[in-house]
């Protein structure tokens, strides 16, 4: 029995709370609506913003019952009015859609716009393709399109050990810059320097400043590449460097966030929101995107990293797997 979309988004829960509220139902399904195409889903990749929009914290505002989800990998199963590009059959994955309220991911069959779909280099599985759109755009929109990440910077990136964090570190290897990994704990340093981070820093065991300062010297760090908020700010803009840019693209820390007005005044600093929908929602940023990303899948550069991969059945329990913390990853589901 799997989620399934009919006259409307699917509905795998009927109230907010815990991994425990999502429950599996029959539906019946319609088609795929004009433009759309339709897939069999074959994989899902699991995002920190599904666990926040089922408990009530995202940005996005559920009706309740609601759908969820915003990266899939399948077989086109049928396309809708106007779509020439895809035909049933075809291997596609999915770009995270602007809702995933209106556009959800979880389930046996499930249509997106077909501007969002795209066909995979066959060398990917279903599983890794699921794998893919989410990390990266996000990654590449801070690092690429916003910050021009350059080949003489540093780079500091936080909850490096999110399917995000090695994202960017894997583009910061791409165009040579020099990654600088934050994690928490030393627990997972090591397999950090392994997958390619020039520098890991335990935030949680060391002086993020010092340490920061050391590694990069007087002129100070030019980009950071920050999921957490909180505390952390104030170490992080004071390493930086004059007319430096820090990109916040998530809200981790439960603490308040400080404005390091001092920092921010004395080094000319800006400090920038940003959601990948700013990629998705704009067709010629989202065509270098999907340009920059699929040139680095085929000469083998980014490599989707899978912490775990869980049935669909089991879809509470990886939901409390992602809520964990301890993945090096993504957390996928097989349908």
């Amino acid at each position: 029995m799997f989620w399934s979309c009919a006259d409307g988004p699917c509905r795998p829960f009927h109230e907010l709370g815990g991994p425990e509220v999502l429950r599996i139902e029959d539906i019946d399904v319609a088609g795929p609506g004009s433009g759309e195409v339709q897939i069999r889903v074959k994989a899902l990749g699991l995002n920190r913003a599904e666990a926040l929009i089922r408990s009530g914290t995202y940005i996005e505002t559920p009706p309740l019952p609601s759908g969820l989800g915003l990266e899939a990998a399948g077989i086109v199963e049928a396309v809708g009015e106007g779509v020439e590009d895809f035909a049933p059959g075809d291997a596609v994955s999915v770009v995270p859609p602007p809702s995933m309220v209106r556009w959800p991911a979880y389930g046996e069959l499930a249509s997106f716009p077909a501007r969002l779909v795209v066909r995979h280099p066959p060398s990917l599985g279903f599983e890794a393709a699921a794998a893919v759109w989410m990390p990266y755009l996000t990654a590449y929109g801070a690092l690429i399109d916003i910050a021009g990440l350059r080949r003489e910077d540093f780079v500091v990136i936080t909850a490096a050990s999110s399917s995000v964090g090695l994202a960017a570190i894997e583009i910061a290897n791409r165009v040579g810059a020099t990654g600088i990994a934050v994690t928490r704990t030393s627990a997972k340093k090591q397999a950090l320097t392994e997958f390619g981070a020039a520098h890991v820093i335990a935030s949680a065991e060391e002086d993020l400043e010092a340490r920061l300062r050391e590694i990069v010297g007087p002129a100070g760090v030019r980009v950071v590449f920050d999921a957490v908020g909180g505390p952390v700010f104030e170490p992080l803009t004071a390493a930086m460097s004059r007319g430096g840019t820090l990109i916040e693209y998530g809200g981790l820390s439960p603490e308040p966030t400080p404005f390091p007005l001092f920092a921010v005044l004395s080094k000319s600093l800006t400090l920038r929101g940003y959601l990948v929908h700013e990629i998705v929602a704009d067709p010629a940023r989202l065509t270098a995107a999907k340009s920059f990303v699929l040139d680095g899948l085929a000469d083998g550069s980014l490599r989707p990293v899978i912490a775990r991969t869980f049935p669909f059945e089991k879809i509470v329990e990886a939901h409390r797997f992602l809520e964990s913390n301890e993945q090096f990853g993504k957390v996928v589901v097989t349908v």
